[in-house]
């Protein structure tokens, strides 16, 4: 059984759910409507301003980075195969994606609201889940890769 839908903001065609032709808030259809160059400067601007709030907000994307200071260059002066290179490379880096997608979920569900929730709990442990498999997979990795 479906959820019901708010009509007012979406329509159904077809059994898909569409978003309608909601009015933007002032100044936000500019943005979306930017292409090219333009779009790429403003979204990348947005790019930059998230890894800075993340810098300073976020204790473990700091820790992160250290670790990434310290693997990266270590992967470069290992004598490995290039594929096992990249392999050394990319765990690490993308335990720094997982941090900041986990960081976007905890910063939501605290803008929606600070009281306990068994939902905000589960959604924040799923996060804190996936960055613990991040970290798990780079142990993994460099661990096969440079064991005997």
């Amino acid at each position: 059984m479906r959820a019901p839908v708010d009509t007012d903001r979406f329509s159904v065609n077809a059994g898909f759910v569409h978003r309608s032709t909601v009015p933007h808030p002032p100044g936000v259809r500019a943005l979306k409507e930017r292409k090219g160059i333009s779009g790429i400067l403003v979204t990348t601007g947005y790019s930059l301003a998230g890894l800075r709030a993340v810098w300073r907000t976020e204790v473990a994307f700091r820790q992160l980075v250290l670790i990434n200071a310290v693997l990266l260059p270590l992967a470069f002066y290992l004598d490995v195969s290039r594929a096992e290179r990249a392999l050394l490379i990319l765990a690490p880096f993308l335990a720094l994606i997982v941090e900041l997608l986990n960081s976007a979920i905890e910063a939501a569900i605290d803008r929606i609201s600070l009281e306990l929730h068994p939902l905000s709990k589960c959604a924040k442990d799923m996060g804190s889940a996936a960055q613990f498999l991040a970290l798990a997979l780079i142990c993994l990795v460099w661990s096969v890769i440079l064991l005997p």
